[in-house]
């Protein structure tokens, strides 16, 4: 376990060599220093997996103290880790999935100026989130969670010389600040509560401490998922991500599988029991917004033209599968799915990559097809990472996972919830299938050359295999780290009546979006979509679902013109002006008591017998 902190310690040393290097080291040296470091990581990864599996039983956590932060009073928090199975499957992901994201970028940027530049803030970014997962204090924890934020924002922005990148990044910046200023009240209330920010302390006390329904609890975890919800893009605070598309497309990639995107999720199971102790909060605040999320982001993608906004959309809608999975309590579906996520969309979002390098930095599907001869290994990557998305049964990851999040909604009995989940999985079919359709089939519209390197073909096709059925394999080691689901239970009590009507009626649901999708698109070719755009109500309904449903709208007259209003009025600095007030009644009195200095002994004589008379009338009034 002495390597685990090797496993962020490389990647800061690779970002320290390249943010100080800069543009003194070549394009080879800086993809040495930024790939071999997260090949360093993701080997340190390994050996810590290994040997935590094979010495220590399940649920064992094992702490690393490595030196006090800092010490006020009572508080001083220690700087450790923390390593269970849940950590052991998010540092598997982060430094697995970021490896071949690495690799792959060091094509994919290639011959592009800041190269140095833009792997010194991919590697910071995967040891702020490797931090933020490992951390065995909250407050840690904070650290690595606005390390992410900052690397998002500098990753967002990396073609900072388009106004429009730096909007999107600032944006990105923005809206996840709100949700991070929550989080900073939550662990304000958690410390006053426990006294401790050290997680295991809290989730060990807080069932013995507080009652089911706490007000502190209850407020304290409306920050928690306050927080959750800013870095995993939902409602309400979901607005930044299809926006930060703005990127290069291995920062997507980077974002929606490995790494930022996941960290409310992860957030969240980590302190399930004081969840746990507020279900109210845990079924609506979690499980409710990720069902409103999935159903909003469906409708989204089906009216994007550019590729990245489509996957972002997706992105958007299978994280709301795992914010439904919480609610619902199937804690191990949630991270599960987590997992194949990571595998698939990091396949989709390199493959869109790969497909935007072959036709010219084109990213409207509609300018596209007929690629699927030309990148015959992009073809297949997203007909295998799509299969996934729209989890088709048994051949593909997503289905294991996707299928398994709506059996426990069901045997929970929040039906609504479920039905909810079965209609994502419906737009999910019909958007994949138009997304593929119109990328690789039909007519060449823009002319594609073909595409070469082992350093791009070896991620797609490492995260081509664990994206289908075999990558279902893989089993997180959660037992005694997260709670069974009420569906687990009852299929090992063999009372999971229910199950097989909850899988055939996901089964179903994606396989109707299919038969849909194909009869709009191919058989149809698009006449009756045509037609349904060109009426009053349908070219309304699309421009509604093409921007987000109007959200971005909505918070501009909410939140930004007023701000810009005010912004304008104390632009005058009413403040200062109040205050000059005293200066100027000074100044009027100086050139009023300078205007009567004339220099004239007649009119001196004057005003003082003027004086006189005034001051002997009002000594007179007074004996009177």
């Amino acid at each position: 376990m002495s390597l685990l902190s090797l496993t962020f310690i490389f990647p800061f040393i690779g970002f320290l060599i390249l943010a100080t290097m800069r543009d003194r080291l070549s394009q080879d040296t800086a993809r040495a220093v930024g790939v071999g470091s997260m090949g360093l990581s993701a080997l340190c990864a390994l050996v810590v997996s290994i040997q935590f599996l094979t010495t220590y039983e399940s649920g064992t956590v094992v702490n690393i103290p490595l030196w006090t932060w800092m010490q006020i009073g009572d508080f001083a928090p220690a700087f450790g880790l923390s390593f269970d199975g849940l950590a052991l499957t998010m540092t598997g992901i982060i430094t697995g999935v970021g490896f071949l994201i690495h690799l792959f970028a060091s094509w994919y940027m290639k011959g592009e100026s800041g190269y140095s530049r833009f792997f010194s803030y991919m590697n910071l970014f995967v040891a702020s989130m490797l931090l933020l997962v490992l951390a065995d204090n909250l407050l840690l924890l904070y650290l690595g969670w606005e390390g992410v934020g900052i690397c998002s924002y500098l990753l967002i922005g990396f073609y900072f010389h388009d106004r429009a990148n730096g909007r999107a990044a600032i944006k990105a910046f923005t809206v996840t600040r709100v949700g991070d200023v929550f989080l900073a009240f939550g662990l304000f209330l958690l410390f006053r509560e426990f006294g401790t920010l050290n997680i295991q302390d809290i989730i060990t006390q807080a069932p013995a401490l507080y009652a089911v329904n706490n007000q502190n609890m209850i407020l304290a975890t409306m920050m928690l998922v306050g927080g959750a919800m800013g870095k995993s893009a939902q409602i309400p605070l979901h607005t930044w991500l299809a926006d930060a598309m703005a990127g290069p497309t291995p920062v997507s990639a980077l974002i929606h599988a490995a790494t930022m995107v996941t960290a409310g999720v992860y957030l969240i199971a980590r302190m399930h029991p004081v969840f746990l102790l507020t279900p109210g909060i845990l079924l609506y605040w979690v499980g409710a917004v990720g069902a409103i999320t999935l159903v909003v982001a469906g409708f989204c993608a089906l009216a994007q033209t550019d590729i990245k906004r489509i996957l972002a959309y997706s992105t958007m809608s299978q994280i709301g599968y795992m914010f439904l999975a919480l609610g619902v309590g199937a804690w191990q579906g949630a991270i599960f799915h987590l997992m194949t996520h990571a595998f698939f969309k990091a396949l989709l979002f390199l493959s869109s990559g790969a497909v935007i390098i072959a036709v010219h930095h084109e990213q409207n599907i509609f300018k596209m097809g007929g690629l699927r001869k030309k990148i015959p290994l992009v073809f297949w990557s997203f007909i295998v990472g799509g299969g996934a998305l729209a989890a088709i049964p048994f051949v593909t990851i997503g289905y294991y996972s996707k299928d398994a999040i709506l059996w426990e909604s069901y045997a929970a009995g929040h039906q609504m919830l479920f039905y909810m989940g079965v209609f994502g999985a419906f737009l999910t079919s019909i958007y994949t299938f138009r997304m593929i359709w119109f990328t690789f089939y039909g007519e060449e519209k823009t002319h594609a050359h073909k595409l070469s390197g082992l350093s791009y073909q070896i991620p797609l096709a490492v995260l081509l295999v664990l994206s289908t059925g075999l990558g279902a394999l893989i089993t997180p080691p959660l037992q005694g780290v997260l709670p069974e689901g009420v569906g687990k239970l009852l299929e090992v009590a063999g009372e999971a009546h229910g199950k097989h009507f909850a899988e055939f009626t996901a089964m179903g649901a994606m396989l109707a979006g299919a038969a849909v999708a194909y009869m709009l698109y191919v058989v149809n070719a698009g006449q009756l979509l045509a037609k349904f755009k060109a009426s009053s109500i349908g070219g309304a309904i699309y421009y509604w679902c093409y921007n987000g449903l109007g959200f971005d709208a909505l918070y501009d007259w909410i939140f930004v013109k007023p701000f810009l209003l005010i912004g304008r009025l104390l632009k005058v600095d009413p403040v200062d002006k109040t205050w000059g007030v005293l200066p100027m009644l000074a100044s009027i009195g100086n050139k009023a008591v300078v205007a009567i200095q004339t220099g004239s002994l007649r009119g001196y004589a004057a005003s003082f017998g003027i004086g006189m008379a005034v001051l002997l009338v009002l000594v007179m009034m007074t004996v009177v």
